[in-house]
Order: structure tokens, then C-alpha cells, then sequence
């Protein structure tokens, strides 16, 4: 399904959230997002239809329709399920709407093409009733599961996916080997929990690393991938987009990775370069003099915002729920305030003043007449960077402060 514009940052402005508890609550709600599915929707809803009534699980189907002009909610009314009616376009959307109306204690989602087969929803609500609070469908064959032929692009099955799903173990250490299969299951009052935000197609994503960020229990279960039943338009999903915002997603959720390490590794650079700068080291024929010095310094400067970065957008994130809290930053932050950060920043604008003063006044001392700029340079470029490291630090250690402000 296409995405509003606003889908593109990842966040819902009105997130659907569920009410907390229902008096009329049923075991098992069965949520398919649809846009104009009305060559596949007949025969996923008979399924999961079936499922509720072999298996003698008291529940509902609901179909969290997107706006389709195809027939599609006619045929799940005259089929016996539940139509929600979504306005906000997006995978997310739907989702969110639709398990915003449901009543059970679980709930399964899976699309609406008939690439999933429904008939497997016992393997999911068995491993609810033992306790977890997600359960993940699994369509590689590195988690057991099947890929009929035709049924996922050569790209997304030996590439996308595989590396993806690799990405959220490491980087998350979510237990999984299919990040993006959209069939999964999950206990209704867990996921009012996770607070979800995303409206677009991060919505799978983001539930499992939310859930693993925070310790929730996952299981996955092995499913078989069938080819997209539809003739009558395309699949919704891009490779290269839905791809690059996978990327910018785990990215936004690991400041990490986005911010801390690249300014960390900048900072050391620029310190090596200060090393073998200052005191005009010569390797060989090469001659590292106040050239090389600016380099150094501008790693250094680059390296510290990046840092400042991660720190900020880790306290945003945590203050806004997208993250859980970190025990080490509240650590940090005992031991760090604002006024720690302030006494820095001005120590280092001090020294750098300092170091500029000196060297105005060995202009001076040459009548404000021609410098050596190879021995003058290595005052004023030092004396340059200690300022505009004291000045960021000083600023930045009051927006952290505002960030960390607790909303009541």
C-alpha cells in the first residue's frame, strides 16, 4: 500500500492506539490489511474463517481496509468478517486501525494476497497460550521456513532480506531470521505496550525491535511463502525504496551506529593528525606540517558534533518512548550535569582564547608585519578549534538539559 507523505520519517502523528481492555474480549483477532485485494481477499478470509471454526477458537476476522474501490469490503462483509475503514494511507495505518478494533487477547496479521496461508494460524496462537508475546513467522529457509518458486525476488530473497534480518540480530539481537514477514502474532495488551509510531511499511520493523530492545519474549515459527495471488495490479513493495527505508530506519534507532562511532572514529583520526602535525613530523618524503593540522582539526570539530548527536538524539528518543531507557545514560547523567558540561566548554574556550591571544601577540611582537605561518599556524589553528569545541559544548549542554526536561 503507498504511504502519506509523513510516513517517509517513520512516525505516526495519531498513532490508533487500543483501548486498554475490553469486557467483550475474545481469544483470537485475525487482522488483514487490505487495498484493493478483491482478486485474493475471498480466499485468505475462508481460511482464517475455517482455522477459527475447526479449531474451536472463539474469535473474529477483521479487515482494515485502505480505501479500496475494487469490491474488497463487500466481499469480507458477505464473507462474515469485520470491516474497519482506514482514511490514513499506509501499511502501518491499517494495521494500527485494525488492531485498534480488535477485541481478542491475540492477534494475527498477514496480507491479504494470498501469499500467506492462513490455514497456519494454530502455529502462532500455540505459541501465544505458552506465553510469548510475539511470534514471528519465519519464510527462509535459515529459520526452517519455505520460499515457493516465484513467490519472493531473487533480490530480496538471497540480499534484502538475509542481510536485514542479519542487521537486526546484531545490531538489536532480535531472535529472528525474517524481519519482514508480515505474518505474526502477538498478545494484543504487548503491543499497546510498544506504543507503536510507525504508519508505513517500518511498522513490522519497528514491532520487533521495539520488542527486542525491551526484552520481550519472541518465538518464530517456520512458514511457507506463497507466490502473490493478484494479477490485477503489482505488489506495494519497492525494492530499492522499502530497502533504503529499512536502512534509515535501523539507522534512527541506533544512534549508535548513526552518530556515536563515526564521531568517535573522527575524533581519533583527528587526534593522530594532531600528533604527527604539531611537531612537523616527516615519514619518509612526506611532510605532515599546518596543512595537515587543519585536517585534524576539522575531523576533531566534525567528530564532536557527531557525538553530541548521538547523545542528544538518544535522550529525544528515550524521552519520547521511542527507545527504552538506557541504565548507563542515567548513570551518565548523575555523574555529568549540566554544569559539568558548561565548566568543560569554558575551560576549552579559555585555553583556545589563550592560545589565539599568543598568538596575536607574536603579530605584534613582528610590528603586525609578515609571519611565519608555518610556526604562527600552530597556535592559532589549536587556538581555533578549543574555542569552537568550548562554544559546541556549551550550547550543546544546555539543549541536553532542555531534552531531558521529564514531561508530567
Amino acid at each position: 500500500m503507498s504511504d502519506p507523505p509523513y510516513a517517509a520519517s517513520g512516525l505516526d502523528r495519531s498513532p490508533n492506539r487500543p483501548a486498554p481492555g475490553r469486557a467483550d474480549a475474545l481469544e483470537l483477532s485475525i487482522v488483514l490489511p487490505c487495498l484493493d485485494e478483491a482478486e485474493t481477499l475471498g480466499t485468505c478470509l475462508s481460511k482464517a474463517l475455517s482455522v477459527l471454526r475447526d479449531h474451536a477458537i472463539r474469535g473474529e476476522v477483521i479487515v482494515a481496509d485502505n480505501g479500496s474501490t475494487d469490491g474488497s469490503r463487500d466481499i469480507a462483509t458477505a464473507l462474515g468478517a469485520r470491516v474497519v475503514m482506514v482514511a490514513a494511507r499506509g501499511y502501518g495505518s491499517a494495521l494500527m486501525a485494525g488492531i485498534a478494533a480488535a477485541r481478542g487477547k491475540f492477534v494475527v496479521m498477514g496480507d491479504a494476497d494470498d501469499s500467506y496461508d492462513f490455514l497456519q494460524v494454530p502455529k502462532f496462537v500455540a505459541k501465544l497460550r505458552e506465553g510469548y508475546d510475539i511470534v514471528q513467522g519465519c519464510r527462509l529457509p535459515s529459520g526452517g521456513g519455505t520460499v515457493a518458486p516465484g513467490a519472493m525476488p531473487f533480490l530480496h530473497r538471497v540480499l534484502g532480506n538475509p542481510m536485514f534480518s542479519a542487521m537486526a540480530r546484531t545490531w538489536f539481537h532480535a531472535p529472528i531470521h525474517d524481519v519482514y514477514c508480515g505474518m505474526r502474532g502477538f498478545r494484543r495488551e504487548y503491543y499497546i505496550g510498544l506504543d507503536q509510531r510507525c504508519t508505513g511499511m517500518e511498522f513490522a520493523n519497528e514491532m520487533i525491535i521495539k520488542a527486542s530492545l525491551t526484552g520481550g519474549k519472541i518465538a518464530e515459527v517456520p512458514i511457507t511463502l506463497h507466490p502473490d495471488g493478484r494479477r490485477a495490479h503489482a505488489p506495494h513493495l519497492r525494492t530499492f525504496r522499502d530497502g533504503w527505508r529499512t536502512l534509515r530506519f535501523y539507522l534512527l534507532y541506533s544512534p549508535r551506529r548513526l552518530f556515536l562511532i563515526p564521531g568517535l572514529a573522527l575524533i581519533a583520526l583527528g587526534i593522530v593528525g594532531y600528533g604527527i602535525a604539531l611537531p612537523g613530523l616527516r615519514i619518509g618524503r612526506v611532510h605532515f606540517d599546518v596543512d595537515t593540522l587543519l585536517f585534524a582539526s576539522l575531523a576533531i570539530i566534525c567528530g564532536h558534533q557527531s557525538v553530541v548527536f548521538a547523545v542528544c538524539t538518544k535522550v529525544f528518543a528515550i524521552a519520547e518512548g521511542l527507545l527504552p531507557v538506557d541504565p548507563r545514560m542515567e548513570r551518565a547523567f548523575q555523574l555529568v550535569r549540566l554544569e559539568t558540561g558548561l565548566t568543560v566548554g569554558a575551560v576549552a574556550m579559555v585555553l583556545g582564547v589563550g592560545l589565539l591571544g599568543y598568538a596575536i601577540n607574536l603579530w605584534r611582537v613582528q610590528a603586525f608585519g609578515d609571519l611565519d605561518y608555518s610556526l604562527t599556524l600552530r597556535w592559532v589553528i589549536p587556538g581555533v578549534t578549543l574555542t569552537a569545541l568550548g562554544f559546541q559544548t556549551i550550547l550543546s549542554s544546555f539543549y541536553l538539559s532542555v531534552l531531558g526536561l521529564r514531561r508530567r
